[in-house]
């Protein structure tokens, strides 16, 4: 039990650091994506329908960041089958 409540303050911590550790523009361009997500989302639908239009504002932002901080990004829409023709990430 005290080894699990170590082990999960641990990855806080270190989660923190890596939050630290990114830039201020990938910071504001991840806020941009998950707002927008939960925009699609409360539009009230049973569920979530991304348009053609929806997944080609978050491709275009997820686009702006590393490989490495698009990975840790939740994301509802993959960008793969975002827009056809797209690089591969």
């Amino acid at each position: 039990m005290t080894f699990r409540l170590v082990y999960r303050f641990g990855c806080l911590l270190l989660g923190w650091l890596r939050l630290l550790a990114r830039s201020s523009a990938a910071k504001d361009v991840e806020i941009l994506v998950l707002r927008h997500q939960l925009s699609v989302l409360e539009r009230g639908r049973p569920k979530p329908a991304f348009e053609l239009g929806d997944r080609a504002v978050i491709t275009a932002l997820v686009r702006l960041l590393r490989k490495r901080e698009r990975l840790g990004l939740k994301l509802l829409v993959s960008p793969r089958t975002s827009c056809a023709g797209t690089p591969d990430w």
